[in-house]
């Protein structure tokens, strides 16, 4: 990979001109990962502490809380870093470890919110048979997967994207190290591994996005038969917030990669890049897990035993 460069470093893109709305933009990124951090290691510590949320819908969320940390903890902490310290440097290998882990984490949490909503539909649509399609064994296998594809599709997107040469400066049009913004840089305009790896990656995102779907025409066609109208208020208060942050990451990871170039500009890249990349993992523990009562109901335990034995 090294020898596919001749610079050690990278310029990010700076998140502000003056130095107040840098530091602005510093207390925001500050206020915003800390609430992630926050949130997400309540969600694993009342989980693993828990033995009564040893389910399946809580062990889904225990992975999708860390895939939120591993997230926010890839590309914010280098823009904090930026912001305060007025820099924009990035070292060639640290672009390559934050993509890398970018795409692994994204990667992991598509597929996790993927399989919730199978766990979703499984509960609403088939309640008598919800233990025996997820068992302990077949929620492990399943965890698994959704962690190795991840790995697997990070690993080859960076390898390859480190392996084209790069001869228009090192610039990049955003804070974090992204892959449209390197091939931006490389001596070819045209890339045939890419293009594959890209259209493998669109028809599984596509496929996972149509089960989606899929799964909430039938949860919606489920809940429109429940007789009272509290439970179905219930019901579409629970799985509506889950579908909306789900399309919110989708749609605008989508757009941000296939946007047309004359309508790009770094403005709307930032805004689109935080929308899909900094959002989700802070809004995540509040949309599928702090409104559950059970686990509010743990977490305020947890707490309390905590400042009890202080």
């Amino acid at each position: 990979m090294s020898n596919s460069s001749s610079f050690s470093h990278f310029l990010l893109l700076a998140l502000a001109d003056t130095r107040q709305l840098q530091l602005l933009h510093f207390c925001l990124l500050l206020g915003i990962s800390l609430a992630a951090l926050l949130d997400n290691g309540l969600i694993i510590s009342t989980i693993a502490c828990g033995h009564h949320l040893h389910t399946p819908m809580f062990f889904f969320l225990l992975n999708l809380a860390l895939s939120d940390l591993g997230s926010i903890c890839t590309t914010v902490p280098k823009a904090m870093h930026n912001s305060l310290w007025d820099t924009r440097n990035i070292s060639y290998t640290g672009c390559a470890t934050q993509l890398f882990f970018f795409l692994f984490f994204i990667g992991v949490e598509y597929f996790l919110l993927t399989i919730k909503f199978y766990d979703r539909y499984v509960s609403i649509c088939k309640p008598l048979h919800y233990g025996t399609l997820l068992g302990s064994r077949t929620c492990a296998h399943m965890a698994a997967a959704a962690w190795a594809s991840a790995f697997l599709y990070s690993l080859m997107h960076t390898a390859n994207t480190f392996s084209l040469p790069l001869c228009h400066g090192n610039a990049l049009g955003q804070f974090f190290c992204e892959i449209p913004q390197i091939l931006k840089l490389s001596c070819t305009h045209s890339n045939l591994r890419e293009l594959w790896l890209i259209a493998a990656t669109a028809c599984l995102a596509f496929g996972c996005f149509v089960f989606i779907v899929f799964s909430y025409v039938q949860i919606f066609r489920a809940v429109l038969k429940i007789p009272s109208e509290q439970g179905r208020h219930k019901a579409f208060s629970t799985c509506l917030p889950h579908l909306s942050v789900v399309s919110l990451f989708v749609s605008t990871a989508i757009f941000a990669c296939l946007k047309p170039p004359s309508i790009s500009s770094p403005s709307l890249d930032l805004a689109l890049s935080v929308l899909y990349s900094v959002v989700p993992p802070a809004l995540n523990p509040l949309i599928y897990s702090l409104r559950n009562q059970k686990l509010k109901a743990s977490v305020g335990r947890l707490m309390t035993e905590s400042f009890e034995k202080h």
